[in-house]
């Protein structure tokens, strides 16, 4: 992905996928984020000429997805609606938003892939916000934890995510090192 208009598509086709997930769960069904994400994902994977990053960017965001997610819920600090598989695992379409999140750092997010305090800080001020749209637009989510506490570790968790998922992604896109030529020694 390279053109402008294919950047654009790549972050507004994630916000789609955004908005049918929590759209979806706020009426207690998590199917519309699970085909959203699909849909994009093999949209955003067919023109992508980093396929084979993408891919290990989704499989690294859905662990991270578990972990978070599954945490918050299995700790009842968060109560998603439309939680299937199980109450206190993450549930389906939030694992679709991380994998759709995950089609973001080698395109429309590439600009923090080196920058580590950015991303840290895009994911620990963006993340929260997504789950108070989620919660307070679509009652697809519900705080029921401590307050100060669960915004503390959805921002540090989040921040952190983000920051590992760009150092995976520019990690796999850094030049390969070249040799150094050392007086009479071939390279």
């Amino acid at each position: 992905m390279s053109t402008r208009a294919d950047l654009v598509g790549n972050v507004l086709g994630n916000q789609a996928v955004w908005l049918c997930a929590v759209a979806g769960a706020g009426r207690g069904v998590a199917w519309p984020a699970v085909v959203a994400a699909l849909l994009y994902c093999t949209w955003q994977l067919r023109g992508s000429t980093t396929r084979a990053v993408d891919l290990r960017l989704v499989a690294v965001a859905l662990a991270l997805g578990c972990v978070v997610d599954g945490a918050l819920a299995a700790a009842g600090w968060l109560d998603y609606a439309a939680s299937w598989p199980a109450v206190d695992f993450a549930p389906a379409w939030i694992l679709a938003l991380w994998a759709a999140f995950a089609m973001l750092p080698m395109h429309g997010l590439a600009w923090l892939r080196h920058r580590p305090l950015a991303a840290f800080a895009f994911g620990a001020i963006g993340g929260p916000l997504a789950y108070l749209a989620a919660a307070r637009g679509f009652d697809a989510v519900a705080l029921t934890g401590p307050v100060a506490a669960t915004w503390t570790v959805l921002a540090l968790a989040w921040g952190a995510a983000v920051a590992v998922l760009m150092a995976v992604a520019g990690r796999a896109s850094a030049p390969a090192p070249q040799p150094v030529a050392r007086e009479g020694v071939p390279t």
